[in-house]
């Protein structure tokens, strides 16, 4: 839990915007799962807007304020258990240079008196019936959470301590917090309002003026807030042990996953004489970044290196294509490992072992395609299919990913499915956000700016995780986006599916594309809609655009970014859903033939994917892509997302919603990065990839040339 990281003056010009209250109030129901109290919010509006003017008057403004904060961003099974700081200050050291952190305690009392029977450990305070715990044990169990053995701080080399600072009392008022008695540690500091000349001074003993985002990054990545990208995750694997770190209810969904696969699946090493019918299905979800894929990625290496006959299926060409091209594999290889859904028409005899279905939203209601015999084609549920396919099968999905019409992956339908063949799906939810910075705010404020979540759109308010601006024109996105891709971050423009797309024109890999997304001056070519290079090699096919850095000058649209991400990334939304007062209303186009070239152009704006194009779609199942699609779009950024409308009237309604993004040091640029964060994203690897290797057999066969004789 975490609802807040801005520096001491940002936060200040948060909270003149009258921003600030509401945004933690807001991240607190969401954590907690109740409203803040008057009191919290007062002690927000109040200590917390102290102590950033005391920061700014000891002239450490750019000292980092982490605020309401537990030592992990793990997700607890009771959050009202977890140990909060009231702040987490993150700066430099002046002399020692190392990270310096300082754990704040804030209090509004005035006075307090002791209680003679716990000396020091408890304190009266007026207008509180129960005695209340001294701040400095508080701090004292925090301190343990945060540079223990298990902390996020645990391991570095770092300056860390604590205090607890009463603005509204004097050092006589509260002197039973002073007694000789109290609590000693180097948490154990107390201010006052006559003691703030200390407090100003022991601030400049703590912090230097600058580098505080840099000590905010560390502790952020402790607290697994910063996750290492998926392919980047992979490729750093290099097929030994396993691929991710799982996280809080990850781990709970892996270990339940593999402690069924115990009870159903026999030995690999040894198979039973008679075949043995038990089977088991997962239906785990989760929304965009929650690190569904990373849990099957790793659930596969597992299974794997237990020696089971184990398959990756997915319905997106794009994240197949990528993984295959950045991570290394060669095609055999590739093969072997990851499929797609609709290649088990004919199920494996005998059964496999595991399937993990990744974005099973994506299932279709058959097995269709016109490319092949009629053998090949499906004759039952695509559900069905996978179901027979293997004894143990996961699925993973997000309903709000769903963003053609045939798409038909629902956990009811997956349920009911099983529940046919007699069998009880054991279900999991994957909340905590690994993306987008490890801001769930911003993922919620997508939901409700698109209206699949909330009360409606609502003013984005900057958290410090996740950066959101409007660029002026296409322009201006698209030098945004070359100038952070030419710096060293991934990165991608994107946009709604609002032109046409034609495909290349000419042979072989002369082929050349036509600049089809036009907007006024403007205009560039969708990624290729090819399986080979075109333009003489320089522009890759549609399956690795992704990856590949040439793909940086051409746009891609929601087929072929699903399941990716990139540091930043620019949408440009078309005409297809446009604001119109207090609504969205949402537009089919129509082409025309340029009569020079050709090609076909927009006549009148909307939707042009040809998908959603059919007589037979609904009104409420066209709005509804059109939404799930701009909403995958808006959730492939780890660090920035930036957004421009081609409707003018839209695009006033964004900037009054996102409002001045120049607030000091929050636009995420590879430049303004602290060093700790400029971590290159890998190469793609030379050669072939190296499958997982089997551990539990390179064990057994390590131990049996233990158990050798040497003569």
């Amino acid at each position: 839990m975490l609802l807040l990281r801005l520096s001491a003056q940002d936060l200040l010009t948060l909270n003149s915007r009258r921003r600030m209250v509401p945004h933690l109030a807001a991240r607190w129901k969401h954590f907690r799962k109740t409203d803040a109290s008057l009191s919290e919010r007062a002690a927000w509006a109040e200590s917390l807007v102290e102590l950033a003017k005391d920061l700014i008057a000891a002239d450490r403004g750019n000292v980092e304020m982490i605020v309401e904060c537990a030592a992990t961003a793990d997700e607890a099974k009771d959050p009202s258990d977890q140990r909060l700081i009231d702040v987490v200050l993150a700066g430099q050291h002046p002399e020692t240079s190392r990270p310096s952190f300082q754990l704040v305690e804030l209090k509004r009392w005035s006075t307090v008196t002791a209680v003679e029977a716990a000396t020091a450990e408890l304190v009266h305070v007026p207008g509180i019936s129960e005695p209340k715990q001294h701040p400095a044990l508080q701090l004292g169990e925090c301190y343990q959470l945060f540079t223990g053995d298990k902390g996020p701080l645990a391991g570095q080399v770092i300056e860390c301590g604590g205090f607890t600072y009463l603005h509204n009392a004097t050092e006589e008022s509260v002197r039973p917090l002073l007694a000789v008695n109290a609590p000693m540690g180097p948490y154990a500091r107390t201010y006052t309002k006559d003691r703030r000349d200390r407090l100003l001074a022991d601030l400049r003993g703590h912090f230097a003026r600058e580098g505080g985002d840099s000590a905010a990054e560390l502790l952020l990545r402790g607290m697994n807030l910063r996750n290492t990208p998926l392919l980047d995750a992979m490729i750093d694997s290099r097929g030994e042990d396993t691929v991710f770190a799982l996280r809080g209810k990850q781990k709970e969904v892996a270990r339940d996953v593999l402690d069924r696969a115990s009870l159903v699946l026999d030995d690999p090493a040894q198979p039973g004489l008679l075949a043995d019918d038990r089977r088991a299905v997962f239906i785990i979800t989760g929304g965009a970044g929650t690190g569904k894929s990373a849990v099957g990625l790793e659930l596969k290496a597992e299974f794997e290196a237990a020696g089971r006959t184990v398959k990756y299926a997915s319905g997106s060409r794009a994240f197949n294509g990528a993984l295959q091209e950045y991570v290394g594999y060669g095609d055999k290889e590739f093969k072997e490992s990851f499929t797609y859904f609709s290649n088990f028409v004919t199920p494996p005899e005998p059964p496999l072992d595991v399937l993990i279905c990744d974005e099973a939203h994506r299932l279709r209601d058959r097995t269709t395609n016109r490319y092949l015999p009629a053998e090949r084609q499906g004759t039952k549920p695509q559900v069905d299919e996978l179901l027979d396919a293997s004894r143990l099968t996961v699925f993973f999905l997000d309903g709000s990913q769903t963003v053609r019409p045939n798409e038909v992956g629902t956990v009811d339908l997956i349920e009911n499915a099983a529940k046919a063949r007699g069998l009880l799906p054991a279900r999991h939810e994957l909340t905590d956000q690994y993306r987008c910075g490890g801001s769930d705010g911003y993922v919620r404020w997508v939901r409700d700016l698109l209206g699949l979540a909330g009360d409606g759109p609502r003013a984005w308010t900057p958290d410090g995780l996740m950066h959101v601006e409007v660029a002026d024109s296409p322009e201006e996105l698209q030098r945004i986006i070359r100038t952070e891709s030419e710096a060293g971050a991934s990165a991608r423009m994107v946009a709604g599916f609002c032109w046409p797309w034609s495909k290349p024109q000419g042979k072989g890999k002369g082929r050349q594309l036509e600049a089809d997304v036009r907007i006024g001056d403007w205009h560039q070519p969708w990624n290729a809609d090819s399986t080979s290079w075109c333009e003489n090699g320089t522009v890759p096919p549609s399956k690795i655009w992704s990856v590949d850095p040439a793909g940086i000058d051409q746009i891609g649209c929601v087929y072929t970014a699903q399941g990716l991400e990139w540091d930043w990334c620019g949408v440009i939304m078309g005409e297809d859903m446009v604001r119109r007062g207090d609504r969205w209303v949402f537009r089919r186009g129509k082409a025309r033939k340029d009569p020079a070239s050709g090609a076909k152009r927009v006549a009148v704006p909307g939707s042009f994917d040809p998908r959603l194009r059919g007589k037979k779609l609904s009104e409420d199942d066209f709005e509804r892509c059109v939404r799930h699609a701009y909403h995958v779009l808006m959730t492939r950024a780890s660090r920035a997302t930036v957004l421009y409308s081609t409707d003018e009237e839209t695009q006033e309604y964004l900037k009054k919603l996102i409002g001045d993004v120049q607030i000091h040091g929050l636009r995420p640029t590879w430049e303004n990065l602290p060093p700790i964060a400029r971590v290159p994203h890998r190469p793609r690897p030379k050669g072939k990839h190296k499958r997982f290797r089997n551990r539990k057999k390179k064990q057994q066969n390590q131990a049996q040339a233990e158990q050798r004789p040497l003569f």
